[in-house]
């Protein structure tokens, strides 16, 4: 089997895996195999492989004699995140539209999860020429300014870095964070985006736990090294708010 086949069989096994996921609801929380098996379109002995597979992994937990399925932990893991990440944004949209109304610029809240952040809220910035990331965008938490800016308050920043297969100076960029910590905000210019500039600053938990990061983007030819600082301000700002909100005195 070539890999293009793999990649194909791959990608129809995690089809098939999330078929069974969403054939639980909240009235049929426990199923049998048999009632699994008139849900979804799937052979005995694949769906009996494929729950192994969820069940190891924490998504799907059994019990009982005759044997009953229902979603595990790891399903509820991903709901916490998804619903923390949506009560933040929602917590962050006042900041977000102050920002938005005092820069002109594409404004972003990022959360961090794992070895990513991610785009949880948008407000596109009503300019002809700008820059946007879009609801879900996901990237490296190593990369780009939103990201750095997380990082640079992670307990231990280094265990993050070469893990894609690049190679990253670790002391040059351990002292990059320790100038983000001190001057309280990120930035990067043609990183991800040739042309584009990104202020981000972060923002933390009532624990002092860093969460994620605001961000403003915009065009190079727009956002000088004044605006740099203006923006940098009005985002230490909107973070120390929303912090606040967050529990964080």
């Amino acid at each position: 089997m070539g890999p293009t086949e793999k990649l194909g069989e791959s990608v129809r096994a995690v089809d098939r895996a999330l078929e069974i996921l969403m054939a639980f609801t909240a009235t049929d929380h426990q199923l049998t195999a048999g009632e699994l098996l008139k849900r979804v379109d799937l052979s005995r002995p694949t769906l009996y492989r494929l729950l192994r597979t969820l069940e190891h992994s924490g998504f799907i937990v059994s019990s009982g004699d005759p044997q009953r399925f229902e979603l595990g932990p790891s399903v509820a893991h991903l709901a916490h995140v998804w619903s923390s990440s949506l009560d933040i944004a929602t917590l962050a949209q006042p900041m977000l539209r102050r920002l938005w109304d005092q820069t002109g610029e594409t404004v972003a809240l990022l959360v961090h999860q794992g070895n990513s952040r991610i785009c949880v809220a948008e407000l596109p910035s009503a300019q002809p020429l700008s820059f946007k990331r879009g609801l879900g965008y996901r990237e490296d938490v190593t990369l780009g300014a939103s990201g750095r800016a997380i990082l640079a308050h992670v307990p231990t920043p280094e265990s993050y870095l070469n893990k894609s297969g690049e190679t990253v100076d670790v002391p040059a960029y351990l002292d990059r964070l320790q100038q983000i910590r001190e001057q309280g905000y990120a930035i990067s210019r043609d990183e991800l985006i040739q042309g584009a500039v990104a202020i981000a600053v972060p923002f933390f938990l009532g624990d002092d736990k860093v969460m994620g990061s605001l961000a403003v983007f915009g065009p190079g030819v727009r956002v000088d090294q004044a605006r740099v600082s203006v923006f940098a301000t009005l985002l230490k700002e909107e973070a120390r708010k929303l912090s606040q909100a967050l529990g964080q005195r």
